[in-house]
């Protein structure tokens, strides 16, 4: 079977499968990484996807707010290769602003 999603005004996806299960499943993930339609700490809509490669060719996963430049960074499993958004820190606790965070230099 084939299913066709709008998950926001600006993005359809259309999904295939067999049983309903696998189906849901694909929805979920497309869900928790596409479905993010506004930034967590100013509630803009102007956000966009960013993929960076460092110099050893590792990729880092972000959505970034064209308005307040804050960015929302997106985990990895590696099981499944899937991305998934960071709301919690590095000790497991929630992030403030649904995870989205604004960089700020180091001070010495």
């Amino acid at each position: 079977m084939k299913f066709v999603f709008k998950i926001s005004e600006k993005l359809t996806v259309e999904l295939e499968a067999t049983e309903q299960r696998p189906l849901f499943e694909q929805l979920a993930d497309i869900q928790e990484v596409f479905g993010i339609d506004r930034c967590g700490k100013c509630k803009s809509e102007h956000i966009k996807f960013i993929v960076r490669t460092d110099q050893e060719d590792n990729k880092y996963y972000e959505l970034r707010c064209n308005d307040c430049k804050a960015r929302l960074a997106f985990g990895c499993t590696k099981k499944l290769n899937a991305l998934f958004p960071k709301r919690k820190d590095a000790d497991g606790k929630w992030l403030p602003n649904d995870g989205w965070t604004v960089y700020q230099k180091p001070t010495e």
